[in-house]
């Protein structure tokens, strides 16, 4: 049995330096589990840990994917799975942290076998509207439509994308991993859902923001290169670009990218508590080390004890 403890919860939470000091505490390795902090490059609009807080532990899958390059749940899962029984072979425990539901899920749940984007296809649905696509996923597959987020024009792609490939729903193809198995492909799900109380939250995200653009975002967004589709989903990307091109005006684009990040922030949460049963832990309640104290004692408790 795979041995992993997660640490998930909405961005800007602190689960990155909690975790890094949790695995710093009790020898263990992080496994990330965040979209985007894979990529090389954008390290700062990404909010990617700092040297100290990564000079804690050994990291995994942060900075590992060239920003050129398409990334999905499938690729993710995999080298998640190799970094995990890498770390488990040095008989060390993997702590996955992360706010990426779907990569969550697919290390719990395993994924179903999808098919691999098709280029031309994905290049007709890219050229058209998010009201055509809700409204033709709606039609192909309405339990996909109720289930996934519409405003996320990506997911709503994607899923459309598998039900033209497939000639099934979406949803009927996902859902086949319950019964295919897939053994040893999925980690018991213990861990903690980490989040704080809104208002605290949503300072938290505002001042992030203004760091990162005193930080120098902007010229990490203009010197970046080409960038994939999967990866141009980052949150500030868009808006950052229209600043460059004189579109908007520093404050909009600063209260723009707030903005969006603090409703990525309320989905995510959503998500988890939905989707998950995680136990939860308020950390507007604790200090910070009184909540690794409360982690290290919980991974003690819930996978220290387990047979291999």
């Amino acid at each position: 049995m795979r041995h992993a403890f997660f640490i998930v919860g909405p961005t800007a939470t602190g689960k990155s330096e909690l975790a890094a000091d949790v695995a710093h505490e009790i020898d263990a390795e992080i496994v990330s589990a965040d979209a985007f902090q894979i990529y090389r490059g954008l390290d700062l609009l990404t909010a990617k840990p700092d040297g100290s807080t990564l000079a804690k532990a050994p990291h995994h899958l942060i900075g590992t994917t060239s920003l050129r390059d398409e990334m999905n749940a499938e690729k993710y899962r995999r080298a998640a799975l190799r970094a995990i029984d890498e770390i488990n072979s040095r008989c060390k425990l993997a702590i996955v942290v992360g706010g990426s539901g779907l990569y969550i899920k697919a290390l719990t749940h395993g994924l179903a076998p999808l098919p691999e984007s098709d280029r031309a296809l994905r290049e007709k649905l890219n050229a058209m509207s998010l009201d055509d696509l809700r409204s033709q996923l709606s039609e192909l597959d309405p339990e996909m439509a109720q289930k996934i987020d519409l405003k996320n024009r990506r997911r709503v792609t994607r899923a459309l994308e598998i039900c033209l490939l497939t000639g099934r729903p979406a949803s009927e193809v996902v859902a086949g991993v319950a019964d295919s198995g897939q053994p040893g492909s999925s980690i018991p799900a213990t861990g903690a859902l980490v989040f704080r109380d809104r208002q605290e939250l949503y300072e938290r995200i505002n001042q992030r923001v203004e760091m990162m653009f005193e930080r120098g975002v902007i010229e990490e967004v203009r010197t970046a290169g080409e960038i994939s589709l999967t990866a141009s989903q980052m949150i500030g990307l868009r808006e950052i670009r229209q600043l460059l091109a004189r579109k908007k005006s520093l404050p909009q684009c600063i209260a723009e990218i707030q903005q969006a990040t603090r409703r990525y922030a309320k989905r995510q949460l959503t998500w988890f508590r939905r989707h998950t049963n995680f136990v939860p832990l308020n950390l507007s309640f604790l200090t910070h080390k009184e909540a690794a104290k409360w982690i290290s004692l919980r991974i003690l408790s819930e996978v220290g004890t387990r047979d291999d």
